[in-house]
């Protein structure tokens, strides 16, 4: 026996149950929909391709943040590439929040290096690179993976259906102005004294920090995958977000996540020994 309440999410994707209180009264216990997707409904088989661990281990250390490039181009067939590479990050729900710009116009690249504040990583790059995090992506996006499985029929698991047409909007929609996000909170509260609850996004405020999230993890396969092509770059947080984003047109929802230079280091490109602290400080084995 349980109580529950019915919520309608005004997304055309039903009555979405979401569980307050649950008391065991002799039912079998339902497993959560991603255990019951992955446990025993996935019969992908992918196999881990070997890696030369070194070769990794290089890329990673030698990837400095460089603030002088020199003249050398970057081959447009390797950028394209690694942009394409950077798109394989891992990502919440495969729902994919973000955009990457790629400045090619120079009178675009001219003012791009200007609202960089005109930093020497700007100035001297030979490619830049706008990326958005796009928290406003999660419906367009979910209704995207909803197409793709109408595509595949019966191959799809009807649990995986399930997740996108009425788990992401419960987890994702904040409503108007926010109020389904309100609602959610209060759930959210009561039901997390019982049992473990997931408890963002409940804002749109979370939104952000959720795209802004994925994004990161995009950024770094993006300039790892430079390191790895024999290029270096630089990600800029000192910029006026504001006229990049006039500059490119974006939505008032779109948020600039980083700005990344790209090129090959000049011989005073890097400008001091790279410094970590004690990794006791950071990493904590429990």
């Amino acid at each position: 026996m349980g109580f529950e309440l019915q919520i309608d999410t005004g997304l055309n994707q039903g009555f979405i149950y979401f569980p307050i209180f649950k008391r065991n009264m002799g039912n079998k216990k339902k497993k959560p929909i991603l255990n019951e997707l992955f446990e025993s409904k996935n019969d992908h088989v992918e196999t881990a391709e070997e890696i030369n661990r070194d070769e990794f281990i290089k890329a990673v250390k030698s990837r400095r943040s460089v603030r002088i490039f020199n003249d050398e181009p970057v081959l447009e067939e390797d950028m394209r590439k690694c942009l394409e590479l950077a798109l394989l990050a891992p990502n919440s729900s495969n729902l994919q929040p973000w955009e990457f710009y790629w400045v090619r116009d120079q009178n675009k690249k001219e003012r791009l290096v200007e609202y960089c504040l005109g930093q020497p990583a700007a100035s001297t790059a030979q490619e830049l690179v706008v990326c958005v995090a796009r928290y406003d992506f999660w419906k367009v996006n979910a209704e995207r993976m909803l197409q793709l499985f109408r595509e595949k029929g019966d191959k799809i698991p009807k649990s995986a259906k399930i997740y996108y047409k009425k788990i992401v909007p419960l987890a994702y929609s904040q409503g108007p102005l926010g109020s389904f996000g309100i609602l959610k909170k209060l759930i959210v509260f009561f039901r997390g004294m019982s049992v473990p609850t997931p408890r963002e996004p409940g804002s749109r405020n979370d939104m952000k920090i959720w795209a802004q999230k994925s994004t990161a993890l995009a950024c770094q396969n993006l300039m790892l995958s430079l390191r790895a092509f024999g290029y270096d770059s630089c990600p800029m947080e000192g910029m006026d977000s504001k006229r990049i984003k006039q500059l490119l047109e974006l939505p008032r929802k779109a948020q600039i996540c980083m700005v990344i230079s790209a090129g090959k280091r000049a011989e005073n490109g890097v400008y001091g020994e790279q410094v970590r602290f004690d990794s006791n400080l950071f990493i904590k084995t429990v």
